[in-house]
């Protein structure tokens, strides 16, 4: 199985290849269009903001590599909300892959903004990508900006309210947290889509 990192600049680029090769397999990390059209399972990871997420991968010219696969998907942290319509942070057009916003948390007495931390789970319906998980699963994240539960949420947490931590349209799929850094879960959430 051929699996690519979308090398978008994103700081955890390696933290997500080394919890790959934890599971058996070795991602290539590359920002050639041909070898991401040709692989089997693709992830975009990322951390940052993303105005420069979208102008990196202008500049690279995945833009329309990126919307046009037809194989399994994956958007980790940034990279999930870059799969969306279009953020708040900046203001900036997204890939529109999975049509929903992405919105700054808001400020409320006791929430700090980034959440930062581990969050619990809440599985919103099934799906493969959430095979194994259940009711008392956490996963740790560090974002500002969030997706607001809706149609295309398989899986939510709640920070001041419901939030979508796991989304998926077709064959795209995002994931909030830091899969990398969210141990047990984190690594059968990687495995599940993996087995996708």
């Amino acid at each position: 199985m051929a699996v690519v990192l979308v090398d978008a600049g994103g700081t955890n680029i390696g933290s997500v290849r080394y919890a790959l090769q934890r599971l058996g397999v070795d991602a290539a990390l590359t920002a050639d269009a041909a070898s991401i059209r040709a692989a089997d399972k693709v992830i975009l990871p990322g951390v940052g903001a993303a105005g420069p997420g979208m102008a990196r991968l202008r500049q690279l010219n995945l833009i329309d590599t990126i919307r046009s696969l037809t194989q399994p998907v994956l958007g980790v942290c940034l990279g999930m909300q870059l799969l969306c319509a279009r953020s708040e942070e900046a203001d900036v057009d997204c890939l529109d892959l999975i049509p929903v916003p992405v919105r700054r948390f808001r400020e409320q007495a006791g929430l700090r903004v980034p959440h930062m931390g581990w969050n619990r789970l809440q599985l919103a319906r099934e799906h493969p990508l959430l095979a194994g998980l259940g009711r008392d699963d956490y996963a740790y994240f560090v974002h500002s900006y969030a997706v607001p539960a809706g149609e295309y949420t398989l899986a939510t947490a709640d920070y001041g309210g419901d939030f979508s931590v796991v989304i998926a349209r077709d064959n795209f799929h995002g994931m909030q947290f830091h899969p990398e850094r969210s141990a047990r879960v984190g690594a059968r959430l990687l495995g599940n889509f993996l087995s996708l």
